[in-house]
């Protein structure tokens, strides 16, 4: 261990995408995964939301070496997913330094900045625009 940690015996990260944000904590473990007090499997529901979620332990070889847990909040599932899994790569780098250039280079670091456009004042939505009338 590299990055050695003096919280408890945790690796921490944040991560977040859109308006959600998740504090992941790592400890060694069996591979565990709990999110707001339940199994990863029975919070998040659809395949490519799990995938999104173990895609960086997978990609290091430590999906048994760490019990994860998560609590995240705000915005929808599919935006927690990738928070947490920006939250587990931080986390990762905690505990080994050498793994963010893999990290990087699969874009498990990266921040997604993309965010909903805000609606503009006296037009209907944040494109839409009232119709066009000549006369």
């Amino acid at each position: 261990m590299s990055g050695e940690d003096r919280t408890g015996g945790y690796f921490w990260g944040t991560g977040r995408r859109k308006t959600s944000t998740a504090r992941v904590r790592l400890r060694p473990g069996q591979g565990a995964i709990v999110v707001n007090g339940r199994k990863a499997d029975d919070y998040f529901h659809r395949e490519v939301e799990i995938n999104a979620v173990r895609a960086p332990l997978i990609f290091t070889k430590l999906n048994t070496a760490f019990d994860v847990y998560i609590n995240v909040a705000g915005g929808g599932t599919t935006g927690q997913a990738e928070a947490v899994r920006m939250g587990i790569a931080r986390a990762l780098l905690l505990y080994d330094r050498g793994l963010e250039k893999g990290l990087r280079e699969e874009g498990f670091l990266t921040r997604d900045a993309r965010m909903v456009e805000r609606k503009k004042y006296g037009q209907p939505g944040a494109r839409r625009r009232f119709q066009f009338s000549k006369r």
